[in-house]
């Protein structure tokens, strides 16, 4: 851990604008799935994406460690969770300034292997007012062997859903979500390195678009954007796959999930208060 420390701490700051074209380039992606009104809820996803010549990116097409995150002895990266605290909209026109931090970095043994993970915060301002702060978590892990099957993930449980809707999943989605985050990571549009070195099943569904697909849905049957969102990945969506974003209440507001509606299982879970 020792030689890791000095990365605590480590501050980047970043500044994008919501012009038109972006706000409309994210409604079209996003499709039936966008709440109603003048806020985006997810598009704080696709502002100030890194973008850096070639000879800076990794071997799966993000940028390489060592420069923004600490350079972990592990190959695959994985978006895998955290929480949203929201105080206000990001809209069109809005100048966003994002400071990003590394807190915590940390490693442990699981059931594939070792895990490194890498805590970050984001906190968005719009004319030094706080609108959004993050808490994300990023997961590094070795790549599996050559022989390895995918995990079979349980079965999903019977909800009694407040409203659920389906996306089809597909290249050109993907290759859209893609573009707008400037997103180069290979498992999203590269088949031969998505199955033959990170050894999935197929091309991978964004994160970020799921945990997106069930904030507007927290939105739209809220009423209102949600205070706190919390998201974390379960497993892997894969493209072709029929998703099913589905939301129930509880005590504290709404669980949301997104489902896999061929397999069964659920690949993205949340809740939203």
């Amino acid at each position: 851990m020792n030689e890791y420390e000095d990365w605590i701490g480590f501050e980047r700051r970043a500044r994008d604008v919501i012009s038109p074209q972006l706000a409309e380039h994210y409604k079209v992606t996003l499709d039936h799935i966008l709440a109603d009104g003048l806020d985006l809820p997810g598009i704080q996803w696709c502002l100030a994406p890194d973008a850096l010549p070639p000879a800076d990116l990794g071997r799966d097409g993000h940028p390489k460690t060592g420069l923004f995150l600490p350079k972990l002895p592990l190959p695959r990266r994985m978006w895998a969770s955290g929480d949203l605290e929201l105080a206000g909209a990001l809209c069109v026109g809005d100048r966003v300034s994002r400071t990003s931090t590394i807190t915590d970095i940390r490693f442990k043994k699981g059931r594939t292997g070792d895990l490194g993970f890498v805590t970050v915060e984001h906190c968005y301002e719009v004319e030094r007012e706080t609108r959004i702060k993050e808490r994300q978590m990023i997961v590094y892990r070795d790549d599996p062997a050559p022989d390895t099957s995918p995990a079979v993930p349980p079965k999903a449980e019977s909800w009694e859903t407040v409203y659920s809707v389906e996306v089809a999943t597909n290249p050109t989605l993907l290759f859209r979500y893609s573009a707008l985050t400037f997103n180069g990571h290979r498992i999203h549009y590269d088949l031969p390195y998505a199955t033959g070195v990170e050894g999935y099943a197929g091309l991978v569904v964004h994160g970020p678009l799921q945990a997106s697909w069930m904030q507007n849905i927290a939105t739209t049957v809220l009423g209102r954007p949600p205070r706190s969102f919390t998201y974390r990945g379960v497993s892997p969506l894969i493209c072709g796959a029929q998703a099913l974003v589905e939301a129930r209440r509880n005590e504290d507001g709404l669980e949301l999930r997104v489902r896999n509606g061929q397999g069964n299982f659920v690949t993205m879970q949340a809740s939203a208060s």
